[in-house]
């Protein structure tokens, strides 16, 4: 029997080299790519920290110049009175009697004056809008019509609104003015002490009793001849703002395309008064007599 060359084993021997070469260098190559891909984060920060600068020291970022005062949140609640107002303009179809022009006099004034005492004749549709404008100061609109008050007052609860009662007519609007021109309608006082027929004498005492900043005559009706009209609320306005003991009164009447209201607020708030006229507003600004004796009742 012949024995097996010698050859064979060498072969197994060569392949299992060439085997094992083959698989060292694949894992050589493959360790090789992946470093390069992924290096570590060592390798990584030294190959970029020419492109990114250093971090300073956590010691140094958190150093900042000591605060003088306390810190002061900058945001604030909207005021009940503005929310309220914002709420009911946007879901009711109806707006204000007035422009928005006009309505930016007063409240151009009410901007420097508020918080302040407003004083309404007329409580509408706007009365809302007053009271905002006018927030942390007194808002108070007298109403000719009880009903009205009611019925606003349903939707709107926290105004401040009287009723009130008028015992003229606009067909008297020739005659009163008349009783205007005498002199005891030129005297400044209370009015509910005035001998003038045309001072409003039955007005919440509280009307009386403070002094108001603002005051728009925009009440009572005065559209038709059997209507209050309004020759009584603007003598009272122009008394008031004469009666206070120092300062001035802003004054603004509204209609004044009509007679009774371009007339009385020409004789008795006094065209030397007047600031400015938009639309059918016009703007008087009232100072106070007492402050100055010798004043005359127009200028």
């Amino acid at each position: 029997m012949r024995s097996k060359p010698q050859c064979g084993i060498s072969l197994k021997v060569i392949l299992l080299c060439c085997c094992f070469i083959f698989l060292f260098t694949v894992f050589i190559v493959r360790s090789t790519f992946s470093s390069s891909l992924f290096p570590s984060p060592s390798t990584a920060n030294s190959s970029l920290s020419h492109l990114i600068p250093n971090p300073k020291p956590q010691q140094q970022q958190q150093q900042q110049p000591p605060c003088d005062q306390p810190f002061t949140p900058t945001c604030t609640k909207i005021p009940p009175s503005l929310a309220h107002a914002i709420i009911h303009y946007a879901t009711t179809n109806v707006t204000p009697q007035q422009t928005i022009k006009e309505v930016s006099v007063s409240a151009a004034v009410l901007s420097k004056k508020s918080p302040c005492n407003f004083l309404v004749f007329g409580l509408g549709r706007d009365s809302l809008m007053w009271t905002a404008l006018n927030h942390g100061g007194r808002t108070v609109f007298l109403e000719e019509d009880n009903s009205w008050i009611d019925q606003i007052k349903q939707k709107l609860p926290g105004l401040e609104a009287y009723h009130v009662t008028y015992d003229t007519k606009v067909h008297h609007a020739d005659k009163l003015m008349e009783i205007g021109r005498k002199e005891e309608c030129k005297a400044v006082g209370d009015p509910r002490f005035s001998k003038c027929e045309l001072a409003l004498k039955n007005l919440p005492s509280d009307v009386y009793d403070i002094e108001w900043d603002l005051i728009m005559v925009d009440a009572p009706t005065g559209y038709f001849d059997g209507a209050p009209g309004r020759m009584g609320a603007i003598y009272t306005a122009g008394l008031m703002g004469r009666n206070r003991e120092e300062g001035e009164t802003h004054v603004f009447v509204h209609d004044v395309n009509r007679v009774v209201e371009d007339s009385f607020s020409k004789a008795f708030l006094c065209e030397g008064y007047l600031t400015e006229q938009e639309g059918l507003l016009r703007h008087f600004t009232i100072p106070s007599h007492r402050a100055r004796l010798g004043r005359p009742f127009c200028p």
